[in-house]
């Protein structure tokens, strides 16, 4: 039988180490535009970025990186896992969330369209986006399913990445934690393009040991990394 989180932590093994990481800012970025599942790519202030994270990211010795099939998240990914020549995958599990009737409008034509919606999310209601499309709990369920799938292969002291998008980023973060998502949606914010969530394995299961982080404020902070 494989040994829980808690049984590897008490008997001594080194803790594991997740990186969720969003993709790098896309034209839909730029241009304010609501993406979902829609497959935009990564601009070129995107492509930099995630050359970026790649470099800091490779000082933590990950040994595979799992992406969302979406390109801008499987471009991040692929960058990231290229630096140390590790294994690079996709699964579709960490795709963003499915926005309905909204993906491809901008911010302005969502709250112009759906102001009682856009109410309810700045409140932190979960409910399925767009009409049609998915809700938060939903994004954490199937992403959560994923990261356990990639957790089973990974030895005690290793580190992955997920490469991923913001909204599935942070419901798959605060599902591992145990935070319930309006709190995490309310407390911790998004996730930047290209900024990530360090996590922990610790006694009492996973932590948050960064949020928020990149690049540049990794590199401000010195973050033992030369």
């Amino acid at each position: 039988m494989t040994p829980g989180p808690n049984e590897r932590v008490m008997r001594g093994d080194a803790p594991r180490r997740l990186f969720v990481l969003r993709h790098g800012e896309t034209t839909h970025n730029a241009a304010g535009v609501w993406q979902g599942q829609l497959d935009s790519p990564l601009s070129a202030r995107g492509v930099e970025q995630a050359a970026a994270a790649a470099r800091v990211l490779a000082a933590f010795s990950p040994v595979r990186v799992v992406a969302s099939d979406l390109s801008r998240a499987a471009v991040t990914g692929e960058t990231v896992a290229r630096v140390d020549g590790i294994p690079f995958s996709t699964d579709e599990r960490f795709r963003e969330i499915h926005a309905g009737a909204w993906q491809g409008l901008t911010g302005e034509q969502v709250r112009a369209g759906y102001p009682e919606d856009m109410d309810r999310l700045l409140r932190g209601d979960d409910f399925r986006r767009g009409g049609h499309g998915e809700s938060v709990a939903d994004v954490a369920a199937r992403c959560r399913e994923g990261v356990e799938a990639l957790l089973a292969d990974l030895a005690p002291g290793e580190c992955a990445v997920v490469a991923t998008h913001g909204v599935a980023g942070r419901a798959l973060a605060a599902d591992l934690v145990g935070i319930d998502q309006r709190t995490s949606w309310l407390a911790l914010g998004g996730l930047g393009n290209c900024h990530w969530a360090e996590l922990v394995e610790g006694r009492a299961g996973w932590r948050i040991q960064t949020w928020n982080q990149s690049a540049a404020t990794a590199s401000a902070a010195g973050d033992g990394l030369a």
